[in-house]
């Protein structure tokens, strides 16, 4: 993939115009995906992708396109040049644009992440014994993912790792199920039989009789994997410099008004895992770590280019496509994994929750439901399943005033995503224990 971006980019940038500046992105993946359901393989096959995206500036005018790679150098130059010719044809019939960000060098980069996954063939073998007699759904992808960058300023990045994932349910005979996803770049096979076996003794405490709890308020223990979906919450009208000056963040009391979250609450963009490129489809390198709230304290946004051209502020090089967190890495603390049911006592276990959304989006506040593994507990022992119930509560809450621990073991929750292509990244963090957390229905 690397050499025919390199081809392409080249041939590409020779060809402008003095008044002209050109921002390339591409983006490329190698996999195999095999959809699995009721402990069968229904589908399976590979894909190759590439897709090269061009802006054009020309005259404080901009015009963006993209095309879909074939991989044949001759064919793809032509398509190439074709677009960026329809790229001169259009840009110079739309308006000026006053916040535009023009190419810059400050370095090239290059990344090639070195990994160890299976083979095609023996990905079947692999995974289908420990699978024995559970009614399993879900989809296995694995391969190389790579994203590059270059520009009319002279400026090139390379990114490329391989990673593998397989994103399943697992499902009893009154179709009750328990979510998981077993991912990584280097496949564990022992890792692997102990996530199913993990898998199998929830979904036997799934078969008991469920638990109908009644609206009001619980003491509650979020795994890792759930507070992963409050997380990504952050990136949506969340910590965002553009959001917030427009007057739709949810952290506009934390930039505003000086609210806070609990000391033991810290969230950073933090790139030093490897598994995410540092620089966004502008080509622009953010820092290795941002920290973004330290012991509930807001201490940076995340601001691109074009929000910082806007507004007259300094640019951190966020991505322009939603200044969203690429790797969100949330601080652990000291509760240990194995004392998590004996803090709890008595409340609820919330292993995945879904559809979640903002019902009050400048106050912080998310609605959602449980699903899938969450349990009552009484005790400091796991009762039965609870039916699922919709929850509305603020993150001023939750992360706030009600916090009353951190788990003491971060997991990576990757990004499984396979919308037009595979995802890179994921989030890094630990589980919750929280004081009250409210259902509502």
């Amino acid at each position: 993939m690397e050499p025919l971006f390199n081809q392409i980019s080249d041939a590409l940038l020779i060809t402008l115009n003095k008044d002209e500046h050109l921002k390339l992105s591409f983006s490329g993946e190698n996999s195999q995906f095999i959809r699995i359901n009721n402990h069968k393989v229904r589908q399976t096959g590979l894909v190759q992708e590439r897709n090269l995206s061009l802006n054009l500036i020309r005259n404080s005018r901009t015009c963006s396109g993209a095309i879909t790679l074939t991989g044949y150098l001759e064919i793809d130059l032509l398509y190439a040049q074709s677009e960026l010719e329809r790229l001169r044809s259009e840009v110079d019939q739309l308006p000026e644009d006053p916040f535009i960000a023009l190419p810059i060098n400050l370095g090239s980069s290059h990344s090639v992440t070195p990994s160890d996954l299976l083979d095609k063939e023996k990905v079947i073998p692999a995974l289908m014994p420990a699978l024995q007699g559970l009614d399993v759904t879900g989809i296995w992808a694995s391969g190389i993912i790579a994203r590059g960058t270059a520009n009319s300023a002279g400026q090139k990045h390379w990114f490329e790792t391989g990673s593998y994932s397989l994103d399943c349910s697992f499902v009893t005979p009154e179709h009750k199920m328990v979510k998981g996803t077993f991912a990584g770049s280097s496949w564990d096979q022992v890792g692997y039989e102990k996530f199913i076996e993990d898998s199998r003794k929830k979904l036997e405490i799934m078969n008991r009789k469920p638990v109908k709890l009644k609206p009001g308020n619980y003491r509650a223990w979020f795994a890792p994997s759930s507070v992963g979906d409050f997380l990504g919450m952050f990136s949506w009208y969340g910590l965002s410099e553009g959001t917030i000056r427009q007057g739709k963040s949810a952290f506009l009391k934390m930039h505003n008004d000086g609210a806070k979250l609990s000391e033991k609450f810290s969230i950073s963009e933090d790139f030093t895992s490897g598994i995410v490129p540092r620089f966004n489809t502008e080509g622009e390198v953010a820092s290795e770590k941002l920290e973004l709230i330290k012991n509930g304290h807001l201490i940076n946004t995340l601001v691109s280019t074009r929000t910082a051209n806007e507004y007259g502020i300094e640019s951190n090089f966020a991505d322009p496509n939603g200044e969203y967190i690429r790797m969100p890495v949330m601080s652990e603390g000291d509760l240990d994994e194995e004392n998590v049911l004996k803090e709890l006592g008595t409340g609820l276990y919330l292993s995945n929750l879904w559809y979640l959304n903002w019902s009050d989006n400048t106050g912080g506040r998310i609605t959602g439901m449980t699903r899938y593994a969450c349990f009552w507990v009484e005790n400091g022992e796991i009762v039965a399943p609870i039916e699922s119930m919709r929850f509305d509560d603020t993150l001023y809450n939750f992360f706030g005033d009600e916090l009353e621990a951190v788990g003491s073991k971060a997991e990576l929750l990757p990004t499984v995503d396979t919308y037009f292509e595979r995802q890179l990244g994921g989030t890094i963090c630990p589980g919750i224990l929280v004081k009250s957390f409210s259902l509502t229905l």
